[in-house]
């Protein structure tokens, strides 16, 4: 209970509640480096973070409180925590962030409810024990290295992030077009504005198969100098790039301060593509999710701006794409019969696609996730949200 973590809390803010940086740095080094032994010894690690809203946590200290059996179980501390809640909640995410890792993943399970909180717990447990169990120990055939932790538990906890989106969302052609206009021409002058010559700008669009990646795309660049931005179409990697480390083949293409680089699919095939079908191990994968956190931190702290958009359909309606690209003969190359095996599996991306946003929606670097049906609606939004992050990072 606690464990370790209240300790590197209470170190990184020691002296009037302000955080020390390299304090806090410290702890995370000796944090990770404890787990990892633990982890190569045998040891299963399972880390929880019971995550409640401010405004919930206030309502259970006032009842508790307001029961006179239950009193005296809120003590000054606690107040003092609800006071400082915003700032400590940051502070958490960036220590789960940088100690969730593929030995020892951080569970992040909502608190509200006391049922659905105690089932998802329950279940991480019984399907670690399950898979221990099926592990040969120190005194089996094979012995055991070190202990991975189970997947995360996305159909109980957070797949409905993407199957609670709107996909109704629609915008009038009309409104359309007035506000393409609006936002390329705003995405134009900033993109030129003097300020923007000591950044650069990363933009990665993921999302399903036939979600209208190319097309948003292309509402992007009408916008651009075309000497200003590279795009990068992800594919299978090469013989070259697979000789290298995974991230190897992004790094290439990092823009320079004024540059801006669009990558059509990006590093989240390491979560996505290769975790559904299984080119590379669970540990692999699960590692991942903080070797990709810590790269972005690194953009942005070379002053890159980096906005991340998933695009999202339903299965009937990347159905009936896929039907109407069959049709039309232009457009037949885009329909391969990889994208036909990749929906058979709709559910498992589901899954993917739900824990990559939950691990790697930090708040240097969030998620945009795009309600994509109608593609008019999808392509103001994306723009909208390259313009606002944009003015945001401009600002004198």
């Amino acid at each position: 209970l606690n464990a370790w973590y209240n300790e590197a809390m209470r170190e990184a803010t020691r002296g009037r509640g302000k955080i020390d940086d390299d304090r806090l740095h410290s702890h995370v080094q000796a944090i990770r480096e404890h787990e990892q032994m633990l982890s190569d010894e045998g040891t299963l690690l399972l880390k929880f973070w019971i995550h409640l809203s401010k405004a919930e946590q206030k309502e259970r200290l006032n009842a508790l409180e307001d029961d006179p059996r239950t009193r005296w179980r809120v003590t000054r501390a606690d107040w003092e925590a609800y006071r400082i809640y915003n700032k400590s909640h940051a502070l958490w995410e960036h220590l789960l962030r940088e100690t969730s890792t593929g030995e020892a993943p951080w569970y992040v399970v909502e608190g509200a409810d006391e049922r659905y909180r105690n089932l998802t717990v329950g279940k991480i447990l019984l399907d670690a024990m399950r898979s221990i169990a099926k592990v040969p120990s120190a005194t089996g055939k094979a012995p055991l290295k070190h202990a991975v932790a189970p997947t995360p538990p996305s159909v109980l906890d957070n797949v409905k992030l993407i199957r609670d989106l709107d996909l109704s969302k629609k915008l009038p052609s009309e409104d359309y077009k007035r506000q393409l206009e609006k936002y390329q021409g705003k995405l134009a002058r900033l993109s030129r504005h003097k300020r923007f010559a000591h950044h650069s700008l990363v933009l990665v669009f993921e999302g399903s198969d036939a979600a209208g990646k190319g097309g948003a795309i292309r509402r992007v660049t009408g916008a651009l100098d075309a000497r200003q931005y590279i795009t990068v179409p992800v594919a299978e990697p090469t013989e070259e790039e697979r000789a290298q480390p995974y991230l190897w083949r992004f790094w290439r293409y990092v823009p320079p301060l004024g540059g801006i680089v669009i990558f059509d699919r990006s590093w989240y095939g390491r979560v996505l593509v290769e975790r559904v079908e299984r080119y590379c191990t669970v540990d692999e994968w699960m590692r991942s999710y903080n070797e990709i956190n810590q790269f972005e931190e690194q953009l942005t702290a070379g002053n890159a701006i980096v906005v991340k958009f998933w695009l999202q359909i339903s299965k009937a309606e990347q159905l009936r794409r896929f039907r109407a690209r069959e049709h039309t003969a232009f457009k037949r190359f885009k329909i391969t019969a990889e994208d036909w095996r990749n929906r058979k599996k709709w559910n498992q991306y589901e899954v993917a696609v739900c824990d990559m946003v939950d691990r790697t929606s930090t708040e240097i670097v969030p998620w945009t996730l795009v309600e994509a049906e109608d593609k008019s609606y999808a392509r103001i939004k994306i723009l909208r949200t390259i313009v606002l992050r944009l003015e945001r990072a401009l600002k004198p």
